[in-house]
């Protein structure tokens, strides 16, 4: 089957996740950042996944805000920042600001000037997603934005997956599914769509059931891979 629907997960994906720590750290009232903001960045990212799945897992699910505010408190604890209120804040009103990449425009522009369905699949809260996408300029390009609140458990439940063909009555194979997350395009692969996984970072393919139908190291060839 041709691919009629192109998916994409949000933070990580298309919104740079580091951005929010990398923009505070530039600005003098938190210098105390301008040498930890990676490790910072790279704590907060991890803690707000393992949440994600703890309470996935657990049945206790939250919004994912709820989830970014527990992974931003453990990561400033772990680079000694806990007691700066100022900056919690900071760091949590850049979060509704997070940069797109720099190929994500031109890249769903091209896929909407081939006929293809775009959208976004996302653990986000919908007001999360929404701040993202408007601050990012990309709402004329996507025809969806989907949020795991809808069905209230995270990624990589197969209930999630099951919204897209729900709402673009695509069948699996119609989709190709675009994340950041290895193991999230795994277990995409499983459900049944055609997967890529952007893997900037150029990690290691973790050892789950299924894989990756593509890697990449940026978002730039979706929309070829997206006619093949």
């Amino acid at each position: 089957m041709p691919i009629t629907t192109c998916v994409f997960d949000a933070y990580g994906t298309l919104f740079d996740v580091a951005a929010a720590a990398r923009q505070a750290a530039s600005e003098p009232a938190y210098a105390a950042m301008k040498d930890c903001w990676p490790q910072l960045a790279s704590h907060w990212r991890l803690k707000q996944l393992q949440y994600s799945w703890l309470r996935a897992i657990t049945g206790a699910h939250t919004s994912f805000w709820e989830v970014t505010q527990n992974g931003l408190d453990w990561a400033l604890d772990a680079v000694d920042l806990a007691g700066d209120p100022a900056l919690r804040q900071r760091l949590l009103d850049l979060y509704w600001e997070l940069q797109a990449y720099p190929e994500v425009p031109d890249m769903l522009k091209a896929l909407k000037a081939a006929g293809k369905q775009t959208a976004i699949l996302s653990n986000g809260s919908p007001d999360m997603l929404d701040g993202a996408v408007q601050s990012a300029g990309l709402g004329a390009v996507l025809d969806d934005v989907l949020s795991v609140e809808s069905v209230g458990i995270f990624k990589p439940d197969r209930r999630v997956y099951d919204l897209v063909g729900q709402r673009f009555g695509c069948a699996p194979d119609e989709v190709l599914f675009v994340s950041s997350n290895g193991w999230d395009a795994a277990a995409a692969a499983g459900y049944g769509f055609r997967t890529a996984w952007v893997n900037r970072a150029g990690e290691p393919v973790d050892r789950l059931p299924w894989f990756p139908d593509t890697i990449l190291s940026d978002l730039t060839g979706i929309p070829a891979l997206a006619e093949v």
